[in-house]
């Protein structure tokens, strides 16, 4: 398989451009502590779709760090996300992933909130002097919908989600994301790997046609990758009458014409991943949206959930569980490899690896991540202790 790469970003100002990060980056603490300041806490984070809370009072949650965000429908239509957090004694106010409630009423004290975040009824408010309860609302965050997609940051200004996505707008218009609904539920699978491990992994092209037997057959030689400034793409045509597996075969055999996606599509699989760690694999039956979760230095959160437009042909539910079907196996494949590596990430005879000039998602991803934690271009860990300095300097 020969592996098509193109448009590489910002390589030319990057000293380090042609190395990987350094292996000590994948499992050091004090990194992940500084990633959740500097990446996280800045960046987008994909909670859910307008579809998924379509009612007042339905919300969505979604844990980042230490932050605790509830996606909320308000009674005036409106989509807030809000801090799961009471602005008393600081009690988490629902559990869970999904619900719908009225008003919002923290289990410790009943201080309680309409869905807009404004809070509206303090118990034995007169143990309050010159309290007023306009300055108490819940804490909002920066919301951003994209083609229907609830998008949150926390803090921070970088480039909107639409801006991210620009140079992908007009192939990514005829999907219509915006008519989506869910496809199940949303699944949570744990990881024994740090997020930047599967982040690589899903961006690297290179190990398609070795670890990835049956993607070789779907697509051949026909796999590219591409880098823009802040997301990855990578796609490949399905092939036909190519011998495979009956879950391949079948596909291809049941996968129906879609009248509003043009012909270029009809039979293309497309990858996408916004930084810092959301994807979506757009295929014509369907969009699988993927997000990975630091939870500690070593450990990972896919949290993951399938998007389709109403279609009650038989071939298209017969498409949709047989793709499925070849990527659980891809899937399979993947936990395998990403363990492989960081197993060897913490050797300390490994330091760090060259990148090709066809990975340039790799190099495109490493040098945003050494802009951010200068230190990363540090092939040994510095002594314990180093991020201290490193926030002194910045603050300096």
């Amino acid at each position: 398989m020969t592996l098509r790469a193109v448009n590489a970003i910002g390589t030319a100002l990057d000293p380090d451009a042609d190395m990987g990060l350094p292996g000590w980056v994948y499992h050091d603490p004090e990194v992940y502590a500084l990633e959740q300041e500097r990446i996280f806490r800045c960046s987008w984070q994909l909670v859910c779709h307008l579809s998924d809370i379509p009612k007042a009072g339905d919300w969505q949650s979604l844990a980042i760090g230490h932050e605790s965000i509830l996606v909320v429908r308000g009674d005036d239509g409106g989509v807030r996300a809000l801090s799961n957090v009471c602005r008393h004694r600081a009690a988490r106010l629902v559990d869970g992933e999904q619900g719908c409630t009225k008003k919002l009423v923290c289990p410790y004290h009943a201080w309680t909130y309409e869905l807009d975040g404004a809070l509206s009824g303090v118990p034995g408010k007169r143990d309050y002097p010159a309290f007023d309860m306009k300055d108490y609302g819940l804490h909002r965050f920066a919301t951003e919908v994209w083609r229907g997609f609830i998008f949150v940051r926390i803090e921070g200004s970088n480039p909107s989600v639409a801006e991210m996505m620009a140079p992908y707008e007009e192939e990514v218009a005829p999907y219509r994301f915006e008519d989506m609904r869910a496809l199940g539920r949303v699944v949570m699978r744990p990881r024994t790997v740090n997020w930047k491990n599967i982040a690589d992994n899903y961006s690297d092209g290179l190990h398609i046609p070795v670890a990835h037997p049956g993607l070789k057959r779907l697509f051949g030689p026909g796999y590219g990758i591409m880098a823009s400034e802040w997301v990855d793409k990578m796609y490949g045509p399905l092939l036909e009458g190519v011998p495979g597996s009956s879950s391949e075969a079948l596909y291809r055999k049941y996968l129906p014409t879609v009248d509003h996606l043009p012909a270029d599509r009809q039979r293309l699989w497309v990858y996408f991943k916004l930084w810092p760690n959301t994807a979506f694999d757009i295929y014509p039956d369907q969009i699988d949206f993927m997000q990975f979760i630091p939870v500690s230095p070593t450990e990972t959160m896919i949290r993951e959930i399938a998007y389709v437009l109403p279609d009650e042909r038989r071939e298209m539910k017969a498409a949709r569980y047989l793709n499925w079907r070849i990527n659980r196996l891809v899937n399979a494949e993947d936990t395998k490899l990403v363990a492989r590596v960081q197993d060897g990430m913490a050797t300390e005879s490994f330091t760090q690896g060259p990148l090709g000039s066809s990975e340039v998602c790799l190099k495109s991803f490493a040098r945003k991540f050494r802009l951010l934690i200068p230190e990363a271009r540090q092939p040994k860990r510095p002594p314990t202790g180093w991020s201290a300095q490193s926030v002194a300097e910045r603050i300096s």
